[in-house]
């Protein structure tokens, strides 16, 4: 940054990045020239051609290696820009980066500067919005579960007490429901040193988690889920809760889209390096302008369950989300009423 900083104390260079590389240049054609000149004005009376081919030679090749050494010193302002937008990406580092040269190398490291700074204060706002939801959602969720404990107390009758009991587990999964939505929400705004560690998995378990926050919307609508694992344990790049979560949310739209008295299939399986992940319907199923929008945030598509359960128009976008942020894939494939097939692919 020395000789760029020097560079910037001359008038006409000061506002230009493109002229300090040219005038560099400039100065370095024309060194062989001039001191071929000075070689040959006021060398001695008897300079061979061959001396003078010679000294031509020498006078190139050493201004060509000077120009191109000051031409490195003088992209230093773009390897530290760069360097300090790599620092941000992967350790979210903050460097100290110079905001005081006027040029385009300058305007850049400025612009690196604000930016990270703006993305900072979008990350604090948003972090906090989510700290705040969570709370009270945690709130809501936890007073019917309250209120259906002092039931409980009271000894109720049996039909009471059943109702009371599957408010209690309503209210448990909404609150697991709610930790692993916070928990996506919060991930989104990390900035996470990719690493080769991996995390084991436990399909069976899983499966097992997934059925037991099911429960109650499967029962409802007297519909069966039927897993069939392949894969004792896998090591993979996303944590189990949040495929918890992606698994979960894939459920709960297959039972949304079901008819009653109905099956959903879960298919865990290895295949070429693949571990892949299957969860398939015989429901209402989407056509192909849906399936355009169906992983959209907030899509306006969204659609009423076979029960007019309501959709929120985000479970999948944050679900696809997840995996995409793994490296793995989501997809989904359907025929208008006659179910759907989500898929998801990730590296085992």
């Amino acid at each position: 940054m020395v000789l760029y900083k020097k560079l910037a104390q001359i008038g006409f260079l000061k506002n230009s990045y493109a002229f300090k590389f040219l005038f560099v240049a400039f100065i370095g054609i024309h060194i062989p020239l001039i001191g071929l000149l000075f070689f040959v004005l006021y060398g001695s009376q008897n300079i061979s051609p061959n001396m003078i081919l010679f000294f031509a030679l020498v006078m190139t090749l050493t201004a060509t290696m000077l120009t191109l050494f000051i031409l490195k010193r003088l992209i230093k302002p773009i390897e530290v820009a760069s360097k300090a937008l790599n620092d941000y990406r992967t350790d979210r580092v903050f460097s100290d980066l110079p905001l005081n040269f006027t040029d385009e190398a300058g305007l850049l490291m400025r612009n690196i500067h604000e930016s990270i700074q703006d993305n900072e204060t979008f990350i604090k706002d948003k972090q906090d919005m989510v700290y705040l939801l969570s709370h009270d959602l945690r709130t809501f969720a936890g007073n019917p579960q309250a209120i259906a404990t002092l039931i409980l107390d009271e000894n109720p009758s049996a039909d009471i007490k059943e109702l009371a009991e599957l408010i209690v587990e309503s209210s448990k999964q909404q609150l697991v429901y709610i930790e692993n939505f916070i928990k996506v929400l919060k991930d989104q705004d990390q900035f996470i040193k990719k690493t080769e560690e991996k995390n084991r998995i436990s399909p069976a378990e899983l499966i097992a988690s997934v059925t037991e926050l099911a429960t109650q919307s499967l029962n409802k609508k007297n519909i069966k889920l039927i897993s069939e694992i392949e894969v004792s344990e896998v090591f993979l790049k996303i944590d189990q809760d949040s495929l918890l979560s992606v698994l979960s949310n894939l459920v709960n739209n297959a039972i949304k889209f079901s008819f009653p008295d109905s099956e959903i299939h879960v298919r865990i399986y290895l295949e070429a390096k693949k571990i892949i992940f299957t969860v398939s319907d015989s429901g209402i199923g989407f056509d192909s302008n849906q399936k355009e929008v169906l992983f959209q945030k907030f899509t306006k598509e969204g659609r009423l369950g076979t029960s007019n359960e309501p959709s929120t128009g985000i479970g999948l976008y944050l679900s696809k989300n997840s995996i995409e942020k793994e490296g793995g894939t989501l997809t989904a494939i359907s025929d208008t009423g006659k179910g759907a097939t989500f898929t998801i692919i990730l590296d085992a």
